[in-house]
């Protein structure tokens, strides 16, 4: 039926029926449209009560238990296309790019055959199957560095359907490639697993812009840095003319198989829909807690992030540029550091999105973002305190990792004035 759509989830090699989700009325309402939300009856009494891998969403347990809601929950909003692969979708379903919520749910019926995570919609993979042409060539790292964003009007040209990789949320465009054991570049909806060696996730400099391109070519040294700072990052990011080759962390090859682990953003934890959705870090530390394997751990992480993304200038730290990962051994927690760059330098100059709900003005104190933290989480203040006071000599180091890394003094210097603030008071953060 047009009104109703299948999820299916990847777990134990393949994937499985999952659940549906019926609209109540009008499509035309897309994301803000009532809707019914339920578990197949075979998959609720084989995986009863799980909240891990094998559910939609932490906040939705597998169960007999259906869920009716007024707007469309945060983790099928984390399916919906956007950036490029949105305005690609449109484009193939004949609907004007200036389209918006009247759109959406035609896009997530067509668009949500390969999302990030481990679950898609089975009406979006078979129209996606029905409509994708066998790539039967791949592509080196070169090929697609060299032509930058002109990579998926190419792609397009010669008959592939890159709307099935390339519907990854953001601002810079972008396009999910998988390498095959050649070391040859695919698209990732067109490379069956048994081929699939590395899953990469590349975006592209936009245009003539240099204030973004600028962001872009510095995002691979930012992560670094945030590795130097002791965060939680997944592999090196390679940047080269004008591409940034992200490895993914939502895939990963064990044993010879792929296995996707399970994301959904802190939007959809803390159960916020829509776009523009307004969350605190007190909300997100409360729901973090209630969710992760390790709350110590994971609160820790998230504040000594923020202090990362405050003397780092990454002021564009809204609920979708964080996520969590729940993976098959059932532990839960947040996923990696991605989109993590100096966003200060943004033309349009972007404000601090997600503060604390006291004492943040942009600038934190960070002794009263770790009482924060801790009376929204549970957890002990004093570990979250020793935790940042730990953190000072690294930061204190910065502007030196910063030319180690190649950085011009011109680039380090807006910086400075934050990291020697951000180290006072770090070593005054003592439990």
């Amino acid at each position: 039926m047009d009104n109703e759509i299948t999820f299916e989830i990847f777990h134990s090699g393949e994937w499985h029926t999952a659940a549906s989700m019926n609209l109540l009325e009008a499509a035309t309402a897309g994301w803000k449209s009532r809707a019914y939300l339920g578990y197949a009856l075979d998959y609720a009494l084989a995986h009863p009560a799980q909240r891990g891998a094998r559910a939609l969403s932490w906040t939705f347990p597998v169960s007999l238990q259906p869920l009716s809601v007024r707007t469309w929950p945060g983790f099928v909003m984390d399916l919906l296309p956007q950036g490029y692969g949105r305005l690609e979708l449109l484009r193939q379903l004949g609907l004007s790019s200036r389209a918006e919520t009247d759109a959406d749910w035609a896009l997530l019926r067509h668009g949500a055959a390969n999302p990030v995570g481990n679950c898609r919609i089975r009406e979006a993979y078979t129209w996606l199957q029905e409509r994708s042409p066998p790539q039967r060539q791949g592509f080196s790292f070169a090929e697609v560095a060299q032509r930058g964003e002109a990579f998926t009007e190419h792609l397009a040209a010669h008959g592939l359907f890159v709307a099935g990789s390339s519907g990854v949320q953001g601002e810079w465009p972008k396009i999910l490639l998988t390498e095959d054991n050649s070391g040859a570049l695919f698209l990732d909806h067109a490379l069956p697993d048994t081929l699939a060696q590395r899953h990469w996730l590349v975006k592209f400099a936009r245009g003539q812009d240099s204030a973004l391109n600028r962001i872009l070519s510095l995002e691979a040294t930012w992560m670094e840095l945030a590795r130097f700072l002791g965060l939680r990052v997944h592999d090196r990011l390679v940047f080269t003319q004008r591409a940034l080759f992200i490895p993914r962390f939502d895939r990963e090859r064990v044993a010879g198989n792929v296995v996707r682990h399970a994301q959904e953003s802190l939007y959809a934890l803390c159960e916020c829909s829509g776009f523009g959705a307004k969350l605190s870090h007190n909300t997100a530390c409360h729901w973090l807690a209630q969710a992760a394997t390790d709350p110590q751990t994971e609160i820790l992480e998230y504040l000594k992030r923020d202090v990362a993304n405050v003397v780092l200038g990454n002021k564009d730290n809204h609920g979708r540029n964080t996520a969590i990962q729940r993976r098959a051994d059932g532990w839960v927690g947040l996923t990696p550091l991605f989109d993590f760059a100096p966003m200060v330098f943004h033309p349009d100059g972007i404000a601090r999105n997600m503060r604390w709900d006291q004492h943040d003005q942009g600038h934190p104190d960070w002794r009263a973002a770790a009482q924060q933290a801790a009376d929204a989480s549970g957890v002990s203040c004093a570990f979250l305190l020793n935790g940042l006071h730990a953190m000072a000599d690294q930061v204190s180091q910065l502007p030196e990792q910063m030319r180690a890394l190649g950085m011009t003094e011109t680039d380090i210097q807006p910086f400075v004035p934050s990291i020697v603030e951000a180290e006072r008071q770090l070593r005054a953060c003592n439990g």
